[in-house]
């Protein structure tokens, strides 16, 4: 009898519950990215772990809203973003590749405030020792994402992996966080007269 009863309030009922579950995802997600948000300066370690399995690693930056830079063990690269622009710059080889921030899933990382509406929140994992949300915009990024992954309890951000286009993976690993820290004037600062005399061929 109880059977027959829970199989004929299943289908009316079950929409609901799962509308509840995901409207209480969706409000835990929007807590823990207004946390991370009120982080306005952050510096740590990391690695990064490419698409092709090459492993790198180094010291990070990030100041909000839009500033973030890495700066590479044992290697003449560095990644800047100033809150408009983000270059990838060999030292060694000065060379200067340039891309607007707001074509790419790092300003979801970096905005002033994460806001997850709009269906920008594409998926909510929560498991007792990590909680995974997946973040996107395709009106602006396509089929591009990012894969941010916190501590449940303390909201602290671990890692987070970006896919591209063509679905391919890079993730970085942070550790030996810092926050409330603050920088000197030019730690994201980008060279546009170099770069400006590079592509005159000077």
């Amino acid at each position: 009898m109880g059977a027959l009863i829970l199989g004929s309030v299943a289908p009316v009922f079950t929409p609901v519950v799962a509308q509840a579950q995901g409207a209480g995802n969706a409000a835990a997600a929007q807590q823990i990215a207004d946390h991370f948000s009120s982080v306005r300066t952050m510096t740590g370690e990391f690695v990064q772990f490419g698409p092709k399995g090459d492993q790198t690693g180094g010291t990070f930056y990030i100041e909000r809203p839009g500033k973030i830079r890495f700066n590479y063990n044992n290697s003449p690269v560095r990644v800047i973003s100033d809150g408009n622009q983000v270059v990838i710059n060999n030292r060694k080889l000065d060379t200067w590749d340039m891309y607007a921030l707001g074509t790419t899933p790092l300003k979801l990382l970096l905005s002033d405030k994460i806001d997850l509406g709009g269906g920008r929140l594409q998926s909510v994992k929560q498991d007792p020792d990590m909680t995974t949300l997946v973040i996107g915009d395709k009106k602006v990024f396509g089929s591009s994402k990012i894969t941010l992954m916190f501590e449940p309890k303390t909201y602290e951000l671990k890692q987070w992996t970006i896919t591209d286009a063509q679905g391919l993976d890079t993730t970085v690993m942070i550790f030996n966080l810092r926050t409330g820290v603050r920088f000197t004037d030019d730690m994201f600062k980008i060279d546009y007269q170099r770069i400006a005399m590079k592509r005159k061929g000077q």
